[in-house]
């Protein structure tokens, strides 16, 4: 069986969507161990890891490639008997601009034209803030395999649409192996370069403001802070946690240990070395509770709360809305966090194992692995 990874790589510089593309991996290896597994994310061509002719500019390219079949493009994507997609784990929606979601749309549509059967990986669904951007998705969910989200949020957001969910799961995080815990850093706080400049989720300045009011009050409480890189250095000043840490650690006279994990396996194994987890990239969060270390995450959207309650983890402090984001984080940090931890991964481990059950559900009533598809 071939299968087709869309909008997650084990390259990709966000940690958050490499994480993605391995438990997407992890999962259908788990489904159908003798699988040949394939990966497609963002970046064209040009990312390390991507496979496939794809050049992704703008919809019209892949109309084109497709119509022609450039470089092979239909006779490569007919080759799979399954494709996977995350959507990189929050991009079906609109809050990331209309062309991200169309061109994200496109692809998933073509495959189910050449009859390769399409399944709508564990993601956030929604919002979407347009009778367009609804109608896409409408058509997108209506004309997948299956479709499995990863909160009750979205299970609402699907069902608004008229489509039932075939699965409520959690993160394919939780699907990847637990590192063995040997704490080496106390408090790791993840600096997120999204939200520290100019951005259209929560306000930058508060942002800024709330991160050093948290480690000063963990200062203040005798804790030891280091901070945490998610997003690798990308070469650029936007959505870059590695400028962010430089510049705050600097603020504080450089006097701050600053990790970079550059691979999803690093950086499991960093935060299964800490006593806590701080953190406003949600992945950051969710490798740490998936690796049995307690976090708190830094909510800038509505996929952050869903996830982590559905989890039974009451720990998600929302910038957006706190009046005072800093103090909340400080209480929840001064609270013994570990022994809810176990309870949250047992269900994360009974929701992925529903994943399997449906990608096999999927597989058996698809056309037979390693015939290929009619065009």
């Amino acid at each position: 069986m071939r299968i087709l990874v869309l909008w997650a790589n084990e390259a990709q510089p966000n940690l958050g969507v490499s994480a993605l593309g391995a438990g997407a991996r992890t999962l259908a290896l788990r489904a159908f161990p003798d699988a040949e597994i394939s990966f497609h994310s963002t970046g064209g061509t040009d990312l390390p890891g991507n496979d496939g002719p794809i050049i992704i500019t703008v919809p019209k390219s892949l109309f084109a490639g497709f119509l022609l079949n450039r470089r092979g493009f239909r006779t490569w994507l007919r080759s799979f008997d399954l494709i996977l997609d995350t959507r990189a784990g929050d991009s079906f929606a609109s809050i990331y601009g209309m062309k991200r979601l169309v061109t994200m749309s496109i692809l998933p549509l073509m495959a189910r034209i050449l009859r390769v059967p399409i399944v709508l990986m564990p993601q956030t669904i929604g919002p979407f803030e347009s009778v367009t951007a609804r109608g896409i998705a409408r058509v997108v969910m209506r004309s997948a395999s299956a479709v499995m989200v990863r909160d009750v949020g979205s299970v609402r957001a699907a069902e608004e649409l008229g489509v039932e969910p075939d699965a409520l799961a959690t993160d394919v995080v939780f699907s990847l192996p637990r590192p063995e815990r040997r704490p080496e850093h106390d408090v790791l706080l993840n600096v997120s370069g999204l939200l520290w400049a100019d951005n259209p989720h929560v306000d930058s300045v508060l942002y800024r403001r709330t991160v050093r009011a948290v480690i000063d009050g963990l200062e203040a409480d005798g804790r030891k802070v280091a901070l945490l890189e998610h997003s690798v250095d990308n070469g650029t000043d936007f959505d870059n946690d590695a400028v962010a840490c430089r510049e705050l650690n600097r603020e504080y006279g450089d006097r701050f240990r600053v990790l970079s994990p550059s691979t999803v396996t690093e950086v499991r194994e960093t935060v299964a070395g800490a006593q806590l987890v701080i953190g406003a990239r949600m992945h950051a969060c969710l490798n740490s509770l998936s690796t049995g270390t307690p976090t708190i995450p830094m909510a800038y959207s509505r996929k952050f709360a869903p996830l982590f309650e559905g989890l039974d983890w009451p720990r998600t402090v929302d910038l957006r809305t706190e009046a005072d984001p800093a103090q909340l984080i400080l209480e929840h940090a001064r609270a013994d966090l570990q022994p809810g931890v176990q309870h949250s991964l047992s269900i994360a481990e009974s929701r992925t194992e529903r994943v399997v059950e449906v990608l096999r559900a999927v597989a058996s009533v698809s056309a037979t692995p390693g015939t290929g598809h009619p065009s």
